[in-house]
């Protein structure tokens, strides 16, 4: 068990026991937090992934999350990515497998490569799992199931597809449900959807990529407001992060709008925010940057690996 998640379980048990609370909840834990190229990016010998190269700051993996179940023993991941590996290490040394199953579910975003791509080491070439049910949009399931290779990993049943409908609930059990919505992105292959992620009374929203807030046509700030943590769309901070373009025709609020939308929300409903699925060039990425200080001097949140809430 890695030094850091073995911290995280001893943290958890203590502030159960010292805050009165519900030790058989269930709880959420980041898996990954940067954009589908991963950190250090491919290619990439700028400062921002020279950090790594040089021991200055730590390996990050594809934005993702876990979501357990310690009553049912169940465990779900929110995107498969290409860190799948690494991932489901971390989640296996925080919540052990109770039984031969490898995951009771895989729920997937978009067809992004970074949010998928780790199916493929649920073939008969690494893993050959049998029937890891995969649940997704109806217009997804279809894409997967008529192009290989994912449609041989259904074939020979190392997956389960299972479409969800958007807008409305679906049980993962008698305690849990979840409920995907779609949200504006580029959709070359299938539409995108987020997750509400609910519990006794408590929800969770998880929006890995969109477009800018405006183009979405739900009120993100009754979003905000209505729901209890969110992990939202932090691809870039600002404009001129990537040289030569305009990024403002990028399709991602940048931290910066967002921080502006949010700024008269109130101190709580700040504190709700985590920003996720940082791109490699993102200084808020980059722990101590003076990015990341602002983000959470203005009452916001840089999601980080191995959190648990």
């Amino acid at each position: 068990m890695t030094k850091r998640f073995l911290i995280l379980i001893l943290l958890i048990s203590f502030s159960l026991l010292s805050n009165g609370q519900d030790s058989n909840a269930p709880y959420i834990v980041v898996l990954g937090t940067v954009q589908d190229g991963g950190y250090p990016h491919p290619g990439c010998e700028k400062e921002c992934c020279q950090k790594y190269y040089k021991g200055k700051e730590k390996k990050h993996y594809v934005s993702s999350l876990g979501l357990i179940d310690p009553v049912s023993k169940q465990r779900y991941v929110f995107d498969c990515t290409p860190d799948f590996t690494a991932q489901l290490h971390d989640l296996n040394n925080l919540y052990p497998p109770q039984d031969t199953t490898l995951l009771d579910g895989i729920l997937l975003t978009d067809a992004h490569i970074g949010h998928y791509a780790g199916l493929m080491y649920l073939g008969k070439e690494a893993m050959n799992t049998k029937n890891i049910q995969v649940y997704l949009s109806l217009d997804f399931y279809e894409y997967l199931e008529q192009n290989g290779p994912w449609s041989q990993l259904q074939k020979l049943h190392n997956i389960g597809l299972m479409s969800l409908t958007t807008g409305e609930p679906f049980a993962l059990n008698d305690r849990i449900s979840v409920t995907p919505f779609f949200v504006p992105h580029r959709d070359e292959f299938s539409r995108t959807v987020g997750y509400k992620i609910s519990y006794s009374g408590k929800n969770i929203i998880f929006i890995p990529d969109i477009n800018k807030w405006q183009k979405w046509d739900k009120d993100i700030i009754q979003l905000v407001k209505d729901n209890d943590l969110l992990f939202l769309d932090g691809t870039f901070y600002k404009n001129g992060e990537i040289e030569g373009r305009d990024m403002s025709q990028i399709p991602h609020p940048f931290i910066e709008e967002s921080m502006t939308l949010f700024k008269d929300l109130s101190s709580a409903d700040k504190g709700k925010i985590h920003f996720i699925h940082l791109n490699h060039t993102n200084p808020a990425l980059i722990k101590g940057s003076k990015e990341q200080k602002e983000v959470e001097k203005n009452g916001f949140h840089i999601a980080q690996e191995g959190e648990v809430f």
